[in-house]
């Protein structure tokens, strides 16, 4: 999912953060400056149901404005490793397995 609060605020004509920050405040959601950071800025960490509710009511708008599918970033089945890391895009090199005994206990040095 792609988060697309800042386009769609632009849409209803809301340019600043702190503009949509007072407008929520005053339907009842209160949000501190470093969360409506995060809410402006880029994809959400988390965000209550409740509070979409509260945004949609702000801006007019549908929950489908503000979080938009990206189908092509799902791993499906039968399709190879090389055509699902190329719609994923760009990746670093795969962790280093850490070889673990049975019981949960670490491996003495090497």
């Amino acid at each position: 999912m792609r988060w697309n609060l800042r386009l769609t605020a632009a849409n209803k004509g809301i340019w600043k953060a702190s503009e949509l920050q007072r407008s929520l405040a005053e339907h009842g959601l209160v949000i501190s400056a470093g969360k409506m950071s995060g809410l402006w800025s880029g994809l959400p960490l988390s965000l209550k149901l409740e509070d979409l509710d509260v945004i949609c009511v702000v801006l007019d708008c549908e929950i489908g404005d503000l979080l938009i599918p990206e189908p092509e970033k799902v791993a499906r089945p039968g399709q190879d490793t090389d055509a699902r890391q190329a719609a994923a895009g760009p990746s670093g090199p795969a962790p280093a397995m850490v070889p673990r005994r049975r019981d949960g206990r670490s491996l003495p040095p090497m």
